[in-house]
């Protein structure tokens, strides 16, 4: 079997590298950026916490506007000028020594990453066609894994380091790799802007789009799963079963290296909104089977069978998120009118922000307080979305066929 990680050469291969340069740098800014403003600025974590959940929440609703920017003025303009944002406010980090002033720098770092997001899915929209861009994306994905992977290396140096230059070195490291990102991006071809919305219809059309606000709640939820392996796994480990600590870290680099080598295999079967209902739907039975496996690892056994079994749900996991991620790629697109994509990407994409806000509260209060019914539970939630998600989409689909999902939203 020939595992490919880069995509074709062309616009998608820019967008790859653009995607790595900034994956670098945020691997080793998020495995530093706590422990720097605790150890070093002197904040407490509840200080950090709190910035973090304000400034994603913000984000989170910046993102349409944003989108929808990249809509009027072209997606390619409002990337580069979003990267380099992105870019000044982590050299804020620089100087930071308060609280409010991390929470200026990380509205802004924040706010720029979620219209980033937006405008590089419609830039990828406009320099790819349709029945690609979900195997362009699973490209994009192996290598933001990779990524990550290189830049949490990095960052691992600076922790081992400890010192004040070696924490700076991190947040200089990823300010210069956003600006990296940047330039990437404006050597990619431009895509024109779309025509100024129609009259009568309201500026951010999506808002009004009902049956593809639902697909975006559901795709919410099941979007949870992304602390889990970052936030409440660990701490299951190490709470909950008598699993070795190790054990943490060896379950971040099966899940990495998984979704780097099987990530675009997963989503070649996904071409259409039938098969990305029945990947969606699938993901929700694997995970839900995942969180079962997780939930038994606490019974009582020994050390070596506990691990197995986290090992194995872990295993379920990883095939559960890379058959989500393509599905819903696939359904973000298509279901996306062409002229409005940014703002759509910008209103579908609100599902990371929100799991980084709320997730981190849920499954800890799930799992760690309930134990072996929050698990149960946790992978209930989880089937359930994934099942409504097929009629939600059917739904949606049937709107936009009937004159186009905006338009539709407008009549109702």
């Amino acid at each position: 079997m020939t595992i490919r990680i880069l995509p074709p050469p062309g616009a998608p291969r820019r967008l790859a590298a653009a995607q790595l340069s900034n994956s670098v740098g945020d691997g080793a800014y998020y495995v530093c950026s706590a422990l720097y403003f605790t150890r070093v600025v002197g904040l407490s974590p509840a200080q950090i916490g709190l910035g973090l959940t304000i400034a994603w929440a913000i984000g989170s609703v910046a993102g349409v506007p944003l989108g929808a920017l990249a809509d009027r003025r072209g997606p390619r303009g409002t990337s580069v000028v979003l990267a380099v944002a992105t870019a000044a406010s982590v050299c804020s980090f620089l100087v930071i020594r308060s609280f409010w002033a991390l929470l200026a720098a990380v509205v802004v770092y924040a706010t720029a990453q979620c219209g980033l997001a937006a405008a590089r899915q419609a830039l990828l929209a406009g320099l790819v066609a349709p029945g690609e861009r979900t195997g362009v994306l699973a490209h994009l994905q192996a290598v933001l894994n990779g990524g990550l992977a290189v830049g949490a290396a990095l960052g691992g140096l600076a922790l081992g380091i400890g010192t004040e230059r070696a924490y700076l070195a991190v947040f200089a490291l990823d300010a210069v790799a956003f600006l990296l990102c940047a330039g990437v991006l404006l050597r990619l071809p431009a895509v024109a802007p779309t025509a100024d919305r129609n009259a009568g219809e309201p500026r951010l059309a999506v808002l009004r789009d009902r049956p593809y606000a639902l697909v975006t709640l559901l795709n919410a939820i099941l979007l949870l799963r992304m602390p889990l392996l970052s936030l409440a796994i660990p701490l299951w480990i190490v709470e909950r079963t008598q699993a070795p600590g190790w054990l943490v870290s060896a379950l971040f680099v099966l899940n990495t290296v998984a979704v780097m080598l099987f990530q675009v295999r997963t989503a070649r079967p996904v071409t259409d909104l039938d098969s990305a209902r029945r990947a969606v739907r699938v993901s929700g039975l694997v995970m839900a089977a995942s969180c079962a496996v997780f939930a038994v690892s606490a019974l009582p056994r020994a050390g070596w069978a506990a691990a197995a079994l986290l090992v194995a749900g872990a295993v379920l996991q990883v095939d559960a998120e890379m058959r989500q991620s393509a599905g819903s790629w696939q359904i973000g697109f298509e279901l996306a009118p062409a002229e409005r994509m940014g703002q759509y990407q910008g209103f579908f994409g609100t599902g990371v922000p929100v799991a980084r806000t709320l997730g981190p509260l849920v499954l800890t209060s799930l799992l760690l307080l309930w134990g072996i019914p929050g698990w149960l539970f946790l992978g209930a939630l989880l089937l359930a979305a994934s099942y409504a998600m097929g009629p939600a989409v059917r739904r949606a689909g049937a709107s936009r066929t009937g004159g186009g999902a905006a338009e539709a939203a407008v009549r109702s």
